[in-house]
C-alpha cells in the first residue's frame, strides 16, 4: 500500500509540474483588476541567471494562460483551475540571455465563466550583472524550546536543485539529537568554511579543500563557545563571538520570544595553529556579531554598554539582564586591525544607534569596502523576531546612514548576506505570514540603493506556503559544497578525534 501511495504521488507532482497546454487567447476582454498572483514578482529587478519566476494566479477561473517576452524573446505557460504557471527552464535562460539589461513584460489571462479576459501588464527588470549561483541556509521549525530535526541544505539559484550538506536526525534519535548552526565561508568559496554543532557530538567543524575535521572550541580562558563567526578573505583567520545566550518567553506578545546574552565577547582563531586569543574581553559591555572588512584592516562588531554586569558571576549577569531586556541597545563599531603586527587598535563607534532609540544587529561589508549592512530594530539583537527590525545601510564614503526602505517589509527583516558582487542581497523575512522566515533577494544598484525584494522561486509556487520550515542564515557562494553529507556525519559522530584548540594570549 505504501508503495501505491508514493507512486500516486510521484505521478501527482509529475503533472503538476509539467503545466497544462493552454492555447493563447485571440478573443478577450481587456480588465482594470491585477492578476492576483503568489509569489509577488512585479516590477522587480531580477539577475540575468535566476531560475524561472514560476507563480500561481490565485483567482476564480478555469485556464489561465502567461507570456513573457523581451522583443521577440518570449516564454509562455498555461495552467488549469489551480492557477500554476511553469515556464520551460531552457527557454527561460534564453530569454534572461537575451533581456540583459532590459525590460521583461508579463501579460497573464484568465478563462472566465463569461470568457477570456486579459489583465494588466506588468513589467521585471533584467540587471546586467549576475547573482552567485548557490545559497546556503539552515532549514529549522519555528520553535522555541526543543530542536528534532533540522538541517543546513544548499540550494542552485540558478534553477531548482537543493541538496542536503547534513541532517542532524533524518530519522529522529534522541540519543545522538545535536543542532548544527552558523554557517560560514571564506570570500563566497565553500573551499573554506565552518559550521557548529551543539549539545551531542558538539564541536566545530571546519572544511578546508574538500578535508573535514572537528574541533572542541572550548577554553577556560574564554567567556563560552564561539558563536558568530566572520573568515578573514585571504589569511586562515576567523574571528568569533563568545556568547552566554539564554531565551525568554513573553505570556502575551507578539514578538514571542526573546533571545538575549549576558554576556560576550569577541575571540580571534588561527585556523591552522589551532589557537585562541581574546580581542575584546569585558563584563561591562558586550562585543557580538563580527565581520571582517574585506581589505582586512577592520572588523565590524554591535556592542550594547552593560555596566550593570560587571563583577557578576553568570547566574547574576542573567538576573540582571533579563529585566531590561527591551531597554539594551547595541551600537555598530569597528576595531581595527594591523596584520603586520597581529594586533588590534581601540573601538570605534561607526553608528551611534543607541542615540536613534535603535539597536544594530548584523553588520556585513560589502564586497567592495563601500557600504555596511546591518539591522536596526527597537532593542537587543536577536532580531528575527522583532517586527520591528529592518534593513540599513552606512556609506563609508559619505557617512550617510539610511534604512533600505524597497527591501523592507512590516514584518522582522533579519539575518542578510551580499553576493560576491555586491549588486544582490539576501534576507530571511517574516513577511509572510509573520511565523516562517523566508529568502528574499533584492537588487542593490550601483548607486547604493536597494530595490523591491521578491521571494527566492520554487518549482512550485506554492511550496513556499507547503514547507513548514524557517529559512536561517542564508550565505551566497560561488561554488557548491563537495563535501558529502555521509563523510560529515562520520566526522561529526567521531568525538575521539575531535582535537581541542589552545588558547594564548597574544597572536602569533
Amino acid at each position: 500500500m505504501k508503495i501505491h501511495l508514493l507512486f500516486a504521488a510521484a505521478l501527482i507532482t509529475l503533472f503538476t509540474a509539467c503545466g497544462v497546454n493552454v492555447e493563447r487567447p485571440t478573443d478577450f476582454t481587456n480588465v482594470n483588476e491585477a492578476a492576483n498572483i503568489y509569489p509577488d514578482y512585479r516590477n522587480i529587478t531580477i539577475p540575468c541567471n535566476i531560475a524561472p519566476l514560476n507563480v500561481q494566479v490565485k483567482s476564480d477561473a478555469k485556464a489561465y494562460f502567461a507570456s513573457i517576452a523581451c522583443g521577440n524573446q518570449e516564454v509562455t505557460a498555461g495552467a488549469g483551475e489551480d492557477g500554476k504557471l511553469f515556464f520551460d527552464e531552457a527557454a527561460w535562460k534564453e530569454l534572461l540571455t537575451a533581456s540583459k539589461g532590459k525590460q521583461l513584460k508579463v501579460n497573464i489571462y484568465a478563462e472566465t465563466e463569461s470568457g477570456w479576459v486579459k489583465h494588466p501588464e506588468y513589467t521585471i527588470d533584467v540587471a546586467q550583472e549576475e547573482i552567485d549561483p548557490f545559497l546556503t541556509y539552515r532549514l529549522i521549525e519555528p520553535s522555541y524550546e526543543l530542536y528534532r530535526q533540522l538541517g543546513i541544505y544548499q540550494r542552485n539559484v540558478t534553477n531548482f536543485d537543493e541538496k542536503v550538506v547534513y541532517e542532524n536526525n533524518p530519522e529522529y534519535n534522541s540519543e545522538d539529537n545535536h543542532c548544527i548552526n552558523c554557517h560560514n565561508f571564506q570570500n563566497y568559496s565553500t573551499d573554506n568554511m565552518l559550521f557548529h554543532v551543539r549539545a551531542g557530538h558538539g564541536g566545530t567543524v571546519f572544511i578546508q579543500n574538500g578535508k573535514a575535521r572537528k574541533l572542541n572550541m572550548k577554553s577556560d580562558s574564554i567567556l563560552s563557545s564561539t558563536v558568530y563567526p566572520t573568515w578573514h578573505r585571504e589569511k586562515p583567520w576567523v574571528v568569533f563571538s563568545s556568547n552566554r545566550t539564554g531565551q525568554a518567553f513573553h505570556m502575551i506578545h507578539g514578538q514571542k520570544i526573546e533571545v538575549i546574552d549576558y554576556g560576550s565577547d569577541l575571540v580571534f582563531f588561527d585556523v591552522e595553529k589551532e589557537t585562541l586569543t581574546n580581542i575584546l574581553k569585558t563584563d561591562d559591555v558586550m562585543e557580538t556579531f563580527p565581520c571582517w572588512a574585506p581589505d582586512g584592516s577592520k572588523v565590524y562588531y554591535c556592542a550594547a554598554q552593560t555596566p550593570y554586569l560587571k563583577g557578576l558571576d553568570t547566574k547574576a549577569a542573567s538576573d540582571a539582564i533579563l529585566p531590561r531586556y527591551d531597554s539594551i541597545r547595541y551600537n555598530l563599531m569597528s576595531i581595527p586591525f594591523d596584520a603586520q603586527t597581529k594586533t588590534f587598535g581601540t573601538p570605534e563607534v561607526e553608528v551611534d544607534c543607541n542615540a536613534m532609540g535603535k539597536s544594530a544587529a548584523v553588520p556585513k561589508v560589502s564586497p567592495d569596502g563601500r557600504f555596511v549592512l546591518f539591522t536596526m530594530a527597537d532593542y537587543g539583537q536577536f532580531h528575527i523576531w522583532h517586527h520591528s527590525a529592518d534593513l540599513y545601510v552606512k556609506d563609508l564614503q559619505s557617512g550617510e546612514v539610511r534604512p533600505l526602505d524597497k527591501a523592507n517589509s512590516f514584518a522582522a527583516d533579519s539575518y542578510h548576506s551580499w553576493s560576491s558582487n555586491g549588486r544582490w542581497l539576501v534576507v530571511a523575512s517574516r513577511r509572510e505570514d509573520g511565523s516562517y522566515s523566508r529568502p528574499y533577494i533584492a537588487y542593490f544598484d550601483k548607486e547604493g540603493k536597494a530595490h523591491k525584494a521578491f521571494l527566492l522561486p520554487q518549482k512550485d509556487p506554492e511550496f513556499n506556503l507547503l514547507r513548514m520550515k524557517s529559512y536561517n542564515v542564508p550565505e551566497f557562494s560561488k561554488n557548491a559544497i563537495t563535501v558529502s553529507s555521509e563523510t560529515l556525519k562520520e566526522v561529526i559522530y567521531d568525538d575521539k578525534k575531535a582535537n581541542t584548540v589552545k588558547y594564548s594570549n597574544k597572536i602569533k
